[in-house]
């Protein structure tokens, strides 16, 4: 089955409009995107942390995809018709059947973390099958090794797990540094969020990757004292949960915080002082990791 792609500039305020229109009209997807993108008149929609935050762009891509036996013009008409406003110029083009879910698997391969430590897709082949190898796919949970603070905690965890330890994964994701810290040797993990997708998912990972770990919604977490604890969150919600993570560690036992912008550090680092010193392992790309042993 091949399909025709239909593409027009519009109002951002009528961009959302002409989404459902046309999916009214029998489209079957519907994107909008910034006319202006890969040219230096892009503008991002989203600011930056403490910045207004942007909805739409000031003059958007609507782009539609229907079936090749369907009448283009007619799809349109319908759409502008339900809007009650002036068929727009638009751009057609065809799109010949693809393998879609192997067109997006083909964005995702392999991740290095570090020599000999990978994160690897299912339908992907390790780069070295005697490495660290992680099987983790791309999901509705956050959590690939992809991004910065993902990576600097697992950085930390291959650095600092000797085999043995008891692991505390808040906010789990994807399941990632629990998963991790098993692999490496850590001896009993737990993992927690307050999403259920999350805990499905971590499940899932956790029996692909053949590793033990518990995963639990907060509440349902046995109250024990960690060896460690690790945080990938944010800025904001690691302050406010200073006194449950902290109680969570033992003495002696370590925190690593992650999800810091380096301008967040010192607020976070104050949360906890009560409890640790907290000091930065690693930066990334304006991220920071915070890690600290409980000394109170």
């Amino acid at each position: 089955m091949s399909y025709i792609a239909l593409r027009f500039d519009a109002a951002a305020t009528l961009a959302d409009a002409w989404s459902d229109a046309l999916l009214d009209a029998g489209a079957l997807s519907v994107d909008v995107s910034d006319p202006d993108a890969g040219t230096d008149a892009e503008s991002p929609l989203y600011g930056e942390p403490g910045e207004p935050v942007a909805m739409a762009w000031p003059l958007s891509r609507v782009a539609a995809l229907i079936a090749d036996a369907m009448d283009p013009d007619t799809v349109i008409a319908e759409a502008a018709r339900a809007l009650d406003i002036p068929v727009p110029m638009v751009a057609m083009t065809s799109v010949p059947e693809q393998d879609w879910v192997r067109q997006t698997q083909a964005q995702f391969g392999p991740i290095a973390i570090a020599t000999g430590f990978y994160i690897v897709p299912t339908w992907a082949s390790a780069p070295d099958p005697t490495a660290l190898n992680l099987r983790l796919d791309p999901g509705l949970a956050f959590g690939t090794g992809s991004h910065p603070t993902t990576r600097l905690c697992l950085e930390w965890l291959r650095a600092e797990i000797q085999g043995g330890e008891t692991v505390l994964d808040y906010g789990c994701g994807s399941g990632i540094l629990a998963i991790a810290a098993a692999k490496l040797g850590a001896g009993r993990v737990q993992g927690t969020d307050v999403d259920p997708q999350a805990l499905s998912t971590s499940r899932a990972n956790a029996a692909a990757n053949l590793v033990d770990i518990t995963f639990e919604a907060p509440d349902a977490l046995s109250i024990r004292d960690e060896d460690i604890v690790v945080a990938n969150i944010l800025a904001n919600p690691l302050i406010l949960l200073a006194p449950a993570l902290s109680a969570r560690v033992r003495h002696g036992g370590r925190i690593a915080l992650s999800g810091i912008l380096v301008a967040q550090s010192a607020a976070v680092a104050a949360a906890y002082a009560r409890w640790f010193t907290l000091a930065p392992w690693r930066e990334d790309d304006g991220w920071v990791l915070l890690v600290g042993m409980r000394s109170a």
